[in-house]
């Protein structure tokens, strides 16, 4: 008798792909830091690279992650940090081995979501799910290349946790930046299992495996796939994905920033930024145009509190380019209220 699992996995698996990422072998001994140069006797690295492992065009494999199908065209949802290295070269494997070259259609500038096209079609498609209906607590299993080496491994745990935020680098030359509205799972997720779909015990995606924390057991987390199909969305409407631009640098603030700042409230942002090179207030942006200060505290957002649990990065996930965001500002002892026209972050 088949039980359930076997029949979610048996419904994956042909839609669950490896991504192998190859960089060529002069651009890798480009990256080596000058100063290393000194290390090496004559002068240039060797790198000590098997002959075998470098093919006719001089490329190296470096990596690899995971993906899954979401339209019969080629199209293929993944994370952004897999594919964030615009000088590697992306090749797609799906189940029965055939191979193709990945080409990157567009990467969410916020969330760790990316979108890879391959030549192809009449592919199978993964059933996409509604992450506002995850629940604490129930099954789920995480499918993806793990270690870059076991192909569609499985591995079934619970939703662990909901909402949750990590600080992560979503692409290799970008800063540690906070990933919000996470999904928390203890179902293992492995360095190679990035990309690979979360699915829930009715065989529908509802994350994207995204990271995990290391030297802790069982804790993993995934992108809610509703951020992924909203960027799916404004890919077959615009060919990229749009998003949000206020254009501030702020902390929220809690009892202790309040204590240690002597500051009016113990909620809300306090916008602050590092000069010279951290503005506080981005020039050019709507939060420049809209008249913000530094040292300013924004409140609410239209109309609802500010908190840690909803800060105003969760208010532009809610929100489009163009929308209105009205904010309720704290300056000295004047109360204000600014409106700004969200633009599009570039």
């Amino acid at each position: 008798m088949v039980n359930s699992n076997t029949k979610i996995i048996k419904k994956m698996m042909p839609v669950v792909v490896s991504i192998v990422i190859s960089k060529s072998l002069d651009e890798i001994e480009k990256e080596i830091p000058p100063e290393l140069y000194n290390t090496f006797p004559f002068g240039a690295p060797n790198l000590g690279i098997p002959d075998d492992k470098i093919d006719s065009r001089g490329m190296v494999e470096i990596g690899g992650g995971s993906g899954f199908i979401v339209d019969s065209s080629g199209i293929i949802l993944t994370n952004k940090h897999v594919i964030s290295d615009l000088k590697s070269e992306y090749a797609v494997i799906l189940n029965d081995g055939k191979k193709y070259k990945g080409e990157i259609i567009a990467r969410d500038p916020v969330d760790d979501v990316a979108i890879l096209k391959i030549n192809a079609s009449g592919l199978p498609v993964a059933e996409l799910g509604d992450s506002h209906d995850v629940d604490l607590g129930e099954d789920v299993i995480a499918i993806g290349n793990t270690l870059g080496i076991f192909k569609n491994t499985v591995s079934k745990g619970i939703i662990s946790g909901l909402s949750r935020s990590i600080a992560a680098k979503t692409a290799v030359n970008e800063p540690v930046t906070e990933l919000r509205g996470l999904i928390q799972t203890d179902a293992a997720i492995n360095p190679g299992n990035s990309g690979g779909p979360l699915v829930n015990m009715e065989g529908k995606v509802i994350g994207i495996n995204t990271a995990i924390v290391f030297g802790a057991q069982n804790i993993g987390f995934a992108i809610p796939i509703n951020a992924a199909k909203r960027d799916l969305e404004d890919v077959k409407k615009h060919g990229r994905v749009r998003r949000p631009l206020l254009g501030l640098r702020y902390v929220t603030i809690n009892q202790n920033l309040k204590e240690k700042m002597e500051l009016p409230v113990d909620y809300g942002a306090l916008i602050i930024g590092r000069p010279p090179h951290h503005e506080a207030i981005i020039p050019g942006t709507p939060a420049a145009k809209a008249g913000f200060k530094m040292k300013d505290i924004i409140v609410e957002c239209n109309g609802e509190k500010l908190s840690a649990d909803k800060t105003i990065q969760d208010f532009l996930e809610e929100l489009e380019v163009g929308d209105k965001l009205l904010m309720r500002v704290l300056r000295g002892n004047k109360k204000l209220d600014i409106s700004v026209v969200l633009s599009e972050r570039k």
